[in-house]
């Protein structure tokens, strides 16, 4: 019957009951309201009638912070007149014919509010975002190091867990007084022995864990494989190519240049390699030789 009744019928009848002699609780219980609730209609009944049982805006009777109208008005006409300025370069031209200026965002909510430029969201929408998965299981691990966990005695203990990206399984879940390397490798080579090995494996510590799990691995399958042979750069590559055409020019007027042609290319790479050295340490202003002019200076 409740249902069928106007809001501010349910409030006449609920402030006539309070009238009438009933607990102000039990009426707040019978019409699903907090009992303040019932004491502001109360109130508002008292001193205005029925009328004040109507709803009410909830905007607040007087805001001391609000904008003064010659100040909103001023910027309504800075962006009617410049329709490429936005709140903050209007914001420096108040700040130079006022002395206390309106803040940003105080410029923002009066553009919003006289519609003079579209409002941006503060939140993303839920279909802006995408959802990073694997389209298949064990495709993808991923390890991480939980928060800290508080045992009884005080012990804090660290928490390894792993669950793969696809299916959200967790293939590992396992505490340890500290997640240094060992730790986290046993952990992971468990679940390996137990659920096999995925594709790939995505963690913090990529190189630690690594070297790790190559060295306690025991199966074949689970170390990595070595990487593969790349061509040296173009640069490289015309160096290269330089070197040997000096060797075959040498081997025309050796009969043993053709012999010792790498050994001379390797014997040059070398002497490159220290000539520039040297020319380095000559140039780094802290090098041993300027500390020796210096102490011979002060001598």
């Amino acid at each position: 019957m409740l249902q069928e009744l106007s809001v501010v019928e349910q409030r006449y009848l609920a402030v006539r009951d309070v009238l009438d002699g009933a607990k102000v609780t039990d009426v707040a219980a019978r019409y699903g309201i907090d009992r303040r609730t019932v004491h502001r209609w109360l109130v508002r009944y008292a001193s205005e009638g029925l009328g004040a049982l109507v709803d009410r805006s909830s905007r607040p009777d007087r805001c001391p912070r609000q904008i003064a109208p010659e100040i909103e008005a001023r910027i309504v006409s800075l962006r009617t007149t410049h329709r490429g300025w936005g709140p903050r370069t209007i914001l420096a031209k108040l700040r130079r014919e006022l002395e206390v200026p309106p803040s940003r965002s105080s410029i923002y909510r009066c553009l919003v509010r006289h519609r003079l430029i579209h409002p941006k969201p503060r939140r993303r929408r839920r279909q802006d975002y995408k959802r990073w998965e694997r389209s298949r299981p064990m495709e993808l691990w991923q390890m991480d190091v939980m928060v800290s966990i508080l045992l009884e005695d005080r012990t804090e203990c660290k928490a390894i867990t792993g669950i793969d990206d696809h299916s959200r399984f967790c293939v590992i879940a396992k505490v340890v007084h500290r997640a240094t390397a060992r730790p986290v490798c046993e952990a992971l080579l468990e679940a390996l022995s137990r659920y096999g090995a995925p594709d790939q494996i995505l963690t913090d510590k990529q190189q630690g864990l690594h070297r790790q799990a190559r060295s306690q691995a025991d199966d074949r399958r689970l170390r990595p494989d070595p990487p593969a042979q790349r061509d040296p750069p173009p640069a490289h590559r015309a160096l290269l190519a330089h070197d040997d055409r000096q060797d075959r020019a040498a081997a025309q007027n050796d009969p043993q240049g053709a012999v010792a042609g790498p050994a001379v290319r390797e014997h040059r790479a070398g002497a490159n390699r220290a000539r520039r050295l040297g020319a380095a340490l000559q140039r780094r202003p802290g090098a041993p030789g300027d500390r020796r002019r210096r102490s011979d200076q002060a001598l």
